[in-house]
């Protein structure tokens, strides 16, 4: 469909926002909803939604949709997702036949690559890397201005591997939701960072309560947070070894910690396997709106 109008929509777990955009990437209109707690419900609302943008703005737009899992092409079914009410249902297609068009999805931490790379921090990169350091550790890829999902739609699942160069002190690592042990995952997202630090301290506090204490210049949140960054950078350091991108995008709630690109940054080139390094690593431009702004992006500037 060509059109000057992208309509994005980010499915989430307690809300679904929407955002229209126009071909130079600037907001048009904005709406957000509480995500309905059924199948059914949500496919409602979201066609409500994209209903009333486009009356808001007068004009019919692409859709384009980043959910918290994947759509199987072969079945069109969902799966993966922590909404579990739209495991195993035809989202895409519901949504289709209720607004008459194409909707094209995309996991949201690839929607929130997507969004830094067309019009973000990494705009005009060819190969970035979009990162998401929050409640889970999410990752999506963007090469040439497109989504690489993958053929097994995991590319960018960085979390679910192996913690990299690991110690004696941290082998075998944290049991994971996935069923292994040790992901990356289980040691740098909010949870692993506040289990490390109870682990090691036996203060039960959250990740944001000891990066703040770290900045107090407490000893042990000090401590916590320079394991945090190691590991963290140890992580990267396997992704540039495989991707080699220009850019890595940092998103999600711990990539607002003062001084983590900068710590990053410092330690990334003893890890890495070059004598220069020159892959750039910055925070998110859009923040929280980089998931919807993403879903937008699914349709290019050519209308493709």
């Amino acid at each position: 469909m060509q059109t000057d109008v992208r309509i994005g929509i980010d499915l989430g777990g307690t809300k679904i926002e929407g955002i229209a955009l126009n071909a130079d990437g600037a907001e048009l209109a904005r709406l957000r909803v509480p995500t309905p707690r059924s199948y059914d419900a949500t496919v409602a609302a979201i066609t409500a939604l994209v209903h009333q943008l486009e009356a808001q703005i007068g004009a019919r737009g692409t859709v384009g949709m980043g959910i918290p899992g994947v759509i199987v092409p072969d079945t069109g079914l969902v799966k993966n997702a922590n909404s579990t009410w739209l495991i195993g249902e035809p989202l895409g297609r519901d949504l289709e036949a209720r607004l008459d068009r194409e909707v094209r999805t995309q996991n949201d931490a690839n929607c929130f690559a997507l969004s830094e790379a067309t019009d973000g921090a990494a705009a005009g990169a060819d190969m970035v890397f979009g990162v998401i350091l929050g409640t889970g550790v999410g990752g999506g890829i963007v090469h040439g201005g497109r989504v690489h999902a993958g053929r097994n739609l995991i590319g960018g699942e960085w979390g679910h591997n192996g913690l990299p160069w690991a110690s004696a002190e941290e082998v075998p690592g944290p049991a994971c939701y996935c069923g292994r042990q040790g992901c990356i995952e289980s040691w740098v997202s909010g949870p692993g960072v506040a289990a490390d630090h109870a682990r090691i301290t036996g203060e039960a506090i959250d990740a944001t309560a000891v990066m703040q204490a770290a900045a107090r210049r407490d000893a042990r949140a000090m401590a916590t947070h320079a394991r945090w960054i190691s590991r963290a950078t140890r992580s990267l350091a396997t992704v540039i070894n495989l991707l080699d991108p220009d850019v890595i995008v940092l998103g999600g709630g711990l990539s607002n910690v003062a001084g983590v690109v900068d710590d990053i940054r410092r330690e990334l080139p003893q890890w890495v396997f070059t004598d220069r390094l020159t892959t750039q690593v910055v925070r998110h431009q859009h923040g929280d709106s980089s998931g919807v702004r993403g879903a937008a992006w699914l349709w290019p500037a050519t209308g493709a």
